[in-house]
């Protein structure tokens, strides 16, 4: 089966982590965000792949090359203007022949995305929304269903006074080839505003399927710190590059720690690292590779990318340093 990952956007909300990268490429738990969602893909067995890209579409594309490091073939496609989320991968239609699945390159999630290809064949429907539930529906699609799945309302980020349910649209979605006749072409056409209304009102066969996994959009500067929080707490199953070498605590190849230095679980070191006598590093904390934490800095909460240096003495809460 083939999927698309969408990866066009700025992420202006994560400005300034967005400015020299796009958001797609910014690490979790040391890694890319897309690349989670990458083996994601691979591991429910999809194997043709199909990027579209807007912001700084070099960037990603030289990363991920031809796929094959992670056992895909994958294709990238770039809007010259921006198209939308439906009308991005509309643009990709040359390769989209068959069932396809449509997920954010942006997100962090675990989500069983077999179960939703299952349940999409199963209902006959032309578009599947995969759901999930939140505890605060005000930043995204709340979602209305019958008890078959059948979509009955939606709501695209409600006010508090017009929230009608915790069961929310993730941006991932199962859809049929026929189902991309209804965008226009050569404009911005988005899912959630303008294609999935437009089937609804022409009563398609339009589903929801909600699922139990983890999913985080990670939008802003605060989720992005949880969704590190969430990734040592062993609530996502994603991999990343280190051995726990004792419980809750991760370090990648090469790294020296002094063994005057005390680590508090859950902590992240990548490759590289240098961490100094009388250092205190977590909890909450990851380090990037490469980077240097000299004596008795003290690092919790906080998230560290490639390279950064910590002097002595220096106290860290709460931060992303870039």
């Amino acid at each position: 089966m083939k999927a698309i990952v969408m990866a066009g956007g700025e992420g202006s909300r994560l400005r300034p982590l967005t400015v020299q990268r796009p958001k797609p490429m910014v690490p979790v738990a040391n890694r890319p965000m897309m690349a989670h969602i990458v083996e994601l893909l691979r591991g429910h067995g999809f194997e043709e792949v199909a990027v579209t890209l807007q912001y700084m579409p070099e960037v990603i594309r030289d990363y991920f090359g031809s796929g094959a490091r992670w056992g895909l073939e994958m294709r990238y496609f770039v809007e010259e203007t921006p198209l939308g989320t439906a009308g991005s991968v509309r643009n990709a239609r040359e390769f989209l022949d068959e069932t396809f699945l449509v997920i954010s390159g942006d997100a962090l999630t675990d989500l069983d995305l077999s179960r939703a290809v299952e349940f999409h064949r199963q209902s006959g429907a032309m578009a599947t929304l995969v759901l999930t539930r939140v505890e605060l529906p005000l930043e995204y699609g709340v979602v209305i269903t019958e008890g078959d799945g059948r979509i009955v309302r939606f709501l695209e980020k409600p006010s508090w006074s017009e929230v009608f349910s915790d069961t929310v649209n993730t941006g991932i979605y199962v859809l049929e080839p026929e189902v991309l006749e209804y965008i226009e072409p050569d404009r911005m056409v988005d899912f959630s505003k303008d294609l999935f209304p437009l089937l609804l009102r022409q009563k398609k066969p339009l589903y929801g399927v909600v699922l139990p996994d983890y999913w985080c959009d990670i939008g802003n500067l605060t989720q992005y710190r949880q969704s590190h929080h969430d990734v040592l707490d062993g609530k996502v199953k994603i991999n990343f590059p280190a051995r726990e070498v004792e419980p809750g605590i991760w370090v990648g190849e090469g790294a020296e720690i002094s063994t005057a230095a005390r680590l508090r679980p859950p902590v992240l070191i990548g490759d590289g690292c240098h961490v100094g006598p009388g250092a205190e590093i977590g909890p909450y904390a990851v380090l990037g590779p490469g980077c240097i934490v000299r004596d008795k800095a003290s690092i919790k909460h906080s998230v560290l990318w490639n390279n950064v240096y910590v002097g002595e003495g220096a106290t860290l809460r709460g931060v992303v340093l870039a």
